[in-house]
């Protein structure tokens, strides 16, 4: 019979092997994991328990198949896997491993509920919250073109380093909070806003390729930028663009400046993450990465 022990898991590029002394220390349910093997190479190790909007990185064997939600993950050469919890999630998620070797692991990571509040945001042009038809093909084509740049799965690995913050000023917006515009109930908010003056440098929070840059209607200036595996950022509402598609950029570059473009009342940054089509709260790998 396999030893499962419990151990803490590192939010860094490379997963650092789990010991009984490091699972004595862990002192949160979300920092600890659940690690089945007992040898650096065979681990298994996923986190015990994530919240809703989470970025989930896990440690297995390398050249092992693992699937989640139906959908086979990438695993890296080192064997971290990630996939994204949405914000409505409800029970636990669910991971199936197969070794090399064909041992067959079955993970259950139960999933924190959260509370997001009603904020609401009034002063944004009305043709944003009830657009004319015309206006409303114009953003259903705009949306199309971002979700397929969203859905890139490359092998890249900036998903697994520390991320920044891409600028640095008030939280003025929160994930996953239910957002009512100028009185019209809207969808919930599916990103951190950051504000900022306008015209502030806005970062690469991790390594990455621009996968989409232009002027959106309802989110003014917009890149997207894939960090590899289904992870990535989008930043909206920027006064400039200074990338463009194809970039491969480092942690901490330039890619635009902060605005307040498409759907906005003022200056700042909208930062969104995404695995695949799942969106994530950036706050909370911001959390996981500290």
């Amino acid at each position: 019979m396999r030893l499962a022990i419990v151990a803490a898991l590192l939010a860094a590029t490379t997963v650092a092997p789990v010991t009984a002394s490091a699972a004595a220390q862990t002192s949160t349910p979300e920092a600890a994991a659940t690690a089945i093997g007992t040898d650096m190479d065979t681990r298994v190790v996923f986190p015990l328990s994530v919240q809703q909007g989470a970025l989930v990185i896990g440690k297995v064997p390398p050249g092992s198949s693992v699937t989640h939600d139906g959908r086979r993950l990438r695993v890296t050469g080192y064997g971290s896997v990630a996939f994204g919890v949405a914000r409505d999630q409800e029970g636990p998620v669910q991971v199936s491993v197969t070794r090399p070797d064909g041992v067959a692991d079955e993970i259950s990571i139960a999933v924190q509920p959260r509370d997001f509040p009603v904020e609401r945001v009034n002063g944004v042009p009305g043709k944003t919250v009830k657009p004319p038809p015309a206006i409303a093909d114009r953003i259903a084509r705009e949306q199309a073109l971002v979700t397929a740049a969203r859905e890139r799965d490359d092998p890249r690995t900036g998903f697994a380093e520390r991320f920044i913050w891409p600028v640095e000023g008030r939280i003025s917006g929160r994930f996953g909070n239910q957002r009512i515009y100028n009185g019209t109930p809207g969808s919930a908010h599916s990103g951190m806003d950051i504000a900022a003056a306008s015209g502030t440098p806005v970062k690469a929070p991790a390594s990455g390729v621009v996968t989409f840059a232009g002027d959106l209607y309802l989110t003014g200036g917009t890149i997207l930028l894939d960090h590899g595996h289904g992870v990535s950022s989008n930043f909206l509402h920027l006064s400039r663009m200074d990338v463009q598609v194809g970039d491969e950029l480092r942690q901490g570059d330039v890619i635009g400046a902060v605005g307040a473009t498409g759907r906005a009342t003022g200056p700042h940054l909208h930062w969104g993450m995404n695995w695949l089509t799942v969106r994530i709260d950036p706050l909370l790998v911001l959390e996981r990465g500290s």
